[in-house]
């Protein structure tokens, strides 16, 4: 008979792979991300197999022969277009972007390029060596040193007059700036920080996070208890269909598939004016803490039915 889900989205039990772990800076959030997607699955009644990827990823998969790849990788070489290519020549279908999508929206700067044009506001910005911050700022203070291409808050510093980084930065002040060599800068946008999910080309609803100290950093994404998600956010509806309408349009231009999530600084003394498109994530988390599976939660969809959904989007 099968199990019940599996028939009312009239999908057939597959074998899938999930794909996790790997050597990011990522990767513990990774094997959580997995861990939950692999046993949603098995509750689908879908034959799954648990990959914790390392160099033999290929010779695995090859004697796995899945018929679907659930990439549940986070940052390199899992969501910046390696594993994509590898799939791509190994002809296996995968959950999630494809190979140029990832290139570019991993890219701080060229996810820039490829939306500014748009008219999607994005925050001014430029590329700096590391070694040249510690001569001067690269842009008047308050502002906001990133990777370029690093996910989840990785790496991020913000840069202010009264801040302990020094002035200028310190040659030992512990920092992104001692872990790359080149680091994008942005001017910092003061306000709130929200976020849109999309799935297939519906996005969700809007979610604002309160860190309870600091700022979203990497650490209050995924520590429980450090920060609080205000689901829907308490906003404007103008706003609030803005941030939906930038999030829908960032997937689409950037070739997005499955689920994407947008994230947004929004300067509410400047009204509509003051919101700002900081990066779209091709690969969000999929944790107890994730805000796809919270998005999901309000709009009426339980976690095993994301993961069937983003699994159906893979084929």
């Amino acid at each position: 008979m099968g199990n019940p889900a599996c028939r009312r989205s009239g999908m057939k039990k597959l074998h899938v792979a999930v794909l996790m772990g790997g050597w990011s800076a990522e990767r513990e959030v990774s094997m959580m991300s997995g861990t939950g997607i692999a046993d949603a699955l098995e509750s689908l009644g879908h034959k799954v197999t648990r990959i914790d990827m390392d160099r033999n990823v290929a010779e695995v998969l090859a004697g796995v022969r899945p018929d679907v790849v659930f990439n549940a990788l986070h940052g390199s070489p899992g969501e910046d277009g390696t594993v994509q290519g590898m799939l791509d020549l190994m002809q296996i279908p995968y959950t999630h972007s494809g190979l140029a999508t990832s290139v570019v929206a991993i890219d701080k700067q060229l996810t820039k390029q490829a939306l500014v044009p748009h008219g999607i506001p994005m925050p001014g910005g430029q590329i700096v060596a590391s070694e040249s911050l510690y001569a001067g700022d690269p842009i008047a203070r308050p502002y906001v040193l990133k990777p370029v291409n690093e996910g989840s808050s990785v790496g991020v510093a913000i840069v202010t007059d009264s801040g302990n980084y020094g002035n200028p930065i310190a040659r030992d002040a512990e920092g992104p700036w001692l872990h790359f060599e080149r680091l994008l800068a942005e001017p910092f946008i003061k306000g709130r920080e929200l976020t849109t999910a999309v799935i297939g080309e519906e996005p969700l609803c809007v979610t604002e996070l309160v860190p309870k100290s600091g700022f979203y950093d990497y650490d209050a994404k995924y520590t429980d208890g450090m920060t609080d998600h205000i689901c829907p956010a308490d906003i404007p509806e103008a706003i609030a269909e803005r941030c939906k309408a930038i999030a829908i349009e960032a997937h689409r231009l950037l070739g997005c598939k499955g689920t994407s999530r947008s994230d947004f600084r929004w300067d509410e003394e400047q009204g509509e004016a003051g919101l700002f498109l900081l990066e779209v994530n091709t690969q969000p988390g999929m944790t107890p803490l994730s805000l796809v599976p919270e998005q999901a939660r309000y709009v009426g969809m339980s976690y095993a039915e994301l993961v069937q959904r983003i699994v159906e989007e893979a084929l």
